[in-house]
């Protein structure tokens, strides 16, 4: 699948935390019918010794996506991304070395790498990043080392580089106003959506605001023709 800016507009990161006895595939799919334009498949929880149920999910997930013409990316993870037929994968810092990443994968597959500063986001992009994922923006509970990253440095690493930014990190309704003017091309939300009661309500109100904040960027037209 070709990478477009505007995958990133809503993207919904996987949490099993926040299933409460729903599937992981279900809510995914109601995330999906309320809007989102891209799907992170994230296990970090899970062991080696859960690689077979990791694969059977991510197979699950793979079809899903499919099916909606949205691209399913995995999270730290080449080998589960390549045997799934996965659309990309995502590298944080402490993982796979990006520019591995990008050799195992190929020129086709989309690379998401996490940058936290400008200078990581510019080596991001010399190893081949389709994207970078930047935050946490208003701090995060799935991340217990994650610190809340300032709008100015969200700024400067969006406007560092040629390519697309999305910002992660506890984005709900209530917040998602706030990054208007940062010159993002999307937000990456967790529980902010599979928490949510009605996940596929919720995706579809954090989508509309999302383009409203994308509308007042100068990034806009790019967002939603490419």
């Amino acid at each position: 699948m070709k990478f477009r800016r505007n995958q990133l507009l809503i993207y919904a990161v996987t949490d099993r935390a926040w299933t409460k006895g729903r599937s992981l595939c279900g809510q995914v799919e109601e995330a999906l019918k309320g809007g989102a334009t891209m799907v992170q498949f994230r296990e970090k929880g899970l062991d080696r010794g859960n690689y077979d149920q990791m694969l059977a999910e991510a197979m699950e997930l793979r079809e899903l996506t499919g099916r909606f013409h949205v691209p399913l990316i995995i999270d730290d993870n080449i080998e589960l991304a390549l045997a799934c037929g996965a659309d990309g994968l995502h590298v944080g810092q402490d993982d796979m070395d990006a520019g591995l990443a990008r050799k195992l994968l190929g020129p086709d597959r989309i690379l998401g790498v996490t940058a936290k500063t400008v200078e990581q986001a510019r080596k991001a992009c010399a190893q081949g990043a389709d994207y970078l994922g930047s935050g946490a923006v208003f701090g995060t509970t799935t991340k217990s080392d994650a610190r809340p990253m300032t709008m100015e440095t969200l700024r400067a690493i969006c406007d560092c580089s040629d390519i697309p930014v999305v910002a992660i990190g506890g984005i709900n309704l209530d917040n998602i106003g706030l990054l208007e003017g940062s010159h993002v091309a999307g937000a990456a939300i967790v529980s902010g959506i599979f928490a949510a009661q009605d996940i596929c309500l919720t995706t579809g109100r954090l989508k509309e605001a999302m383009i409203k904040i994308c509308s007042s960027s100068r990034n806009f037209q790019k967002t939603v023709d490419n």
